[in-house]
């Protein structure tokens, strides 16, 4: 959930750190440092954002070589002591490092006990202390860090220099990605392409186990018993410009605004119209494999796995097949029943997400048949899984997620259309979602239309302490991802109920000062619906309602009025209204759009 950034070349280094880690900022962003080698090795760190570092870095901080962090805090509490890079007590060696150790304390009592002294309360210092006193008996970094990772239980993505040897940075990865970037007589490194595309599209993935080491005139990538791996570089399609704010005041704004474009990227070549199914090679399933399966099952966390309730709507839907969507992290702890039968549904914009990708390799293990459905291409459960979808809707940089959520939602809607024209979707429904897939961008941009209206809404309702959302069947899900727009982005305490659920408990809640926004879609629930809104508004409640007819005033007080789709497709519209809703509550409370409170974008420890 950190970032890190390493480079090795004839340039100043310090200039390029920073600039890479203000591109990973929305990783982490509690506390930065870098260090950098020129004769020895210098370190500035401190509390706050990748700009306080900035100011911190003095003219003459020059070196050719050097790795950054931007942090969120996991072992001590944000402080300038506690931010990376950590340094062994000769000042030596210095690492950054992403990811949890696990038996960091059984490693620092040791290390304790032969001299070692500490200064921050992480976790990470350990590995510092650990490499400095391996390299000080070989002459190989490599070596030093292969056999101090031996002895590490956990996961890391990591970032090494040694004062003594200032032409190299080692990195390594277990369960926290790294990334090499090729340029010209010159080496980069990071956690996430998106510090590396203003200087280089020519990227190589490290695998799970693998390390590096990344010169000015190259790399080698091996294993951590030194045999050598050979890597093909890949070719990045997004470049700087994909993660600029293009003129928005937030990039949070900018993602929601691109949900047309975005929508018609994850469609395009996928819609068949003359058999109206989908076209989906990277699934890797012939048509008998896919009549075998006889469930699907979705994993995801967070907003991915609300994504996913949506998706298993749709397959059961659409294709008649069992579906179902459990988060990840309670997955992948369980024990599950891997049938041979089912087929496993991954889902993470990253690629990375730590327990979606624990949860793959579990299921792998045990013979499971996966599917990823991720936004980045050549992330790690897209290398892991049998095939997949790539959402292609860009570089998403603010926290909290909306294009890659609505575009996993079309994905799921092909996924679905493919499996039921499998199985028993006839033509003539086919052709209905086809044609109500076709809709979906010019009907988003109907909806961003409505930005002032619903800014005025947020406005209103922003002060409320909590909110309910509540939907039926097809508006749960988009119920509960709405409340989590709210609660992540504005702070406001926001819960979602199924509606049907709410004379079961939540009701008691209900009063002057616990807004309702209600989900209630043009279908056949609408009346039923309609009653929920009757029996709040009896206890005083307000409603906000989100559907696609103007609402009674006796039943709500205010509403959303978003155009009609096939009834199959109206979550994916119906959530659009309250990404804005969220995002103007936020803006309203000032508060941090893009960087939420004790939040990160890429989830990549437990």
């Amino acid at each position: 959930m950190c970032g890190i950034v390493a480079y090795v070349g004839s340039k100043d280094a310090a200039p390029i750190l920073l600039e890479g880690l203000q591109r990973l900022e929305y990783r982490g962003y509690d506390s930065a440092g870098l260090a950098i080698v020129n004769k020895t090795l210098r370190t500035r760190k401190v509390k706050g954002r990748v700009a306080d570092l900035a100011a911190a870095v003095p003219a003459r901080f020059k070196g050719g070589v050097g790795i950054g962090h931007t942090r969120w805090a996991t072992h001590g509490v944000p402080s300038d002591v506690n931010a990376h890079p950590h340094v062994d007590g000769a000042e030596r060696v210095a690492v950054v490092h992403n990811g949890i150790i696990e038996n960091a304390d059984e490693l620092r009592a040791k290390l304790t006990v032969d001299g070692a002294t500490f200064t921050s309360e992480t976790d990470s210092e350990v590995l510092a202390h650990l490499i400095a006193r391996t390299v000080k008996d070989t002459d190989s970094l490599e070596e030093a860090v292969r056999t101090a990772l031996k002895r590490v239980v956990g996961t890391y993505g990591i970032a090494v220099l040694d004062a003594e040897r200032p032409g190299e940075v080692v990195v390594a990865r277990n369960g926290s990605p790294i990334v090499l970037g090729i340029g010209e007589k010159e080496m980069f490194a990071a956690s996430d392409v998106a510090a590396l595309v203003r200087y280089t599209r020519q990227v190589v993935h490290l695998e799970d186990g693998e390390l590096a080491t990344i010169k000015a005139d190259g790399f080698h990538t091996f294993t951590m018993d030194a045999t050598e791996t050979a890597k093909e570089p890949l070719t990045v399609d997004w470049d700087a410009g994909h993660y600029d704010t293009g003129g928005y005041e937030h990039y949070l704004l900018k993602e929601i605004s691109e949900q047309p474009e975005t929508v018609a990227r994850t469609l395009r070549g996928r819609v068949d119209d003359r058999f109206h199914i989908a076209h989906l090679g990277g699934l890797n399933l012939t048509p008998h494999e896919t009549r075998a399966f006889r469930r699907v099952k979705i994993i995801g966390c967070g907003s991915a796995y609300y994504s996913g309730q949506i998706g298993a709507q749709l397959v059961e839907e659409l294709a008649r097949v069992p579906a179902d969507a459990e988060p990840a992290s309670e997955f992948r702890y369980r024990n599950p029943v891997v049938e041979h039968d089912t087929l496993y549904v991954a889902i993470s914009q990253s690629g990375e997400t730590y327990d979606t990708l624990a949860a793959v390799q579990e299921l792998k293990r045990k013979g499971g048949r996966v599917l990823g459905i991720v936004n980045t291409v050549g992330s790690a459960i897209a290398r892991e899984c049998d095939g997949g979808i790539y959402l292609h809707a860009g570089p998403e940089v603010s926290v909290a997620s909306t294009k890659a959520f609505t575009s996993t939602a079309v994905a799921f809607a092909l996924l679905a259309l493919h499996f039921g024209r499998v199985h028993d979707l006839s033509p003539a429904d086919g052709r209905r979602i086809c044609e109500g897939l076709r809709r979906l961008p010019a009907q988003i941009e109907e909806i961003l239309a409505k930005d002032d209206e619903i800014a005025g809404l947020a406005r209103k309702y922003a002060d409320h302490a909590g909110m309910m959302f509540i939907g039926r069947v097809r508006g749960y899900p988009v119920a509960r991802e709405g409340a989590q727009k709210l609660k992540e982005i504005s702070y406001v305490h926001a819960e979602a109920y199924p509606a049907s659920e709410l004379k079961h408990g939540p009701l008691a809640l209900i009063g002057p000062d616990m807004p309702t926004v209600a989900i209630v879609p043009d279908d056949e629930l609408l009346d039923k619906n309609l009653t929920t809104l009757g029996e709040i508004r009896a206890r005083g409640g307000r409603v906000l309602m989100v559907g696609h007819r103007a609402a009674d005033p006796r039943l709500a007080d205010d509403c959303v009025v978003v155009p009609k789709n096939e009834t199959e497709l109206d979550p994916i519209l119906l959530t659009i209204p309250l990404q804005l809703l969220a995002y103007h509550a936020a803006v309203a409370l000032e508060r941090d759009v893009d960087k939420p409170r004790n939040l990160a974008k890429s989830v990549t420890v437990e």
